[in-house]
């Protein structure tokens, strides 16, 4: 019969991840104290090391970014009307000429 896999919230992980980075104590005792595997706790703690910088990144500088993508799809839409109506009067040109 298999076990149920656990799922661990957000908050846990960090706070298992700032113990191990804490150093106060050693993985093993870590894992034993949490019930985990030393490898979970090691992962956790890269993966809290890897994603640190973007706590301190400006939150304003993210949505510049994300505003200054969408004029440009929406450009790029208009754009596509503006093909579109054009090629319709083309063809009407052509098939009036054409007889």
């Amino acid at each position: 019969m298999s076990r149920k896999r656990r799922s661990f919230t957000p908050s846990f992980k960090a706070k298992v991840a700032l113990e191990a980075l804490r150093e106060t104590k050693t993985i093993a005792e870590i894992a034993q104290r949490h019930k985990l595997h030393p490898t979970q706790i090691n992962l956790w703690k890269k993966q809290l090391l890897e994603g640190a910088e973007d706590v301190f990144q400006d939150g304003r500088s993210r949505e510049t970014k994300v505003a200054t993508d969408e004029p440009e799809s929406a450009e790029l839409y208009e754009q596509i009307g503006r093909l579109k109506v054009q090629l319709e009067w083309l063809k009407k040109k052509v098939s009036q000429d054409g007889l």
